[in-house]
């Protein structure tokens, strides 16, 4: 049986804890930026886990996880 080929896309974007939850970074960071608040900004910055509904097809783009 052939090795299944991971995702490359999935892989540069997400990464999976050691518990196997699925770390992701947070959308609107790239431009745009002076409307936004500091405090608005500086959440930005910090990742987050994706939702539990979304995990297990995350997780099927990264096979070696």
């Amino acid at each position: 049986m052939p090795k299944i080929k991971t995702n490359r896309s999935g892989a540069k974007r997400f990464k999976v804890t050691a518990n196997g939850k699925v770390k992701r970074n947070k959308a609107y960071a790239r431009h745009l930026m002076s409307s936004k608040t500091p405090k608005r900004k500086r959440n930005l910055r910090h990742a987050t886990l994706v939702a539990a509904a979304d995990s297990q097809r995350v997780k099927r783009m990264l096979p070696n996880a």
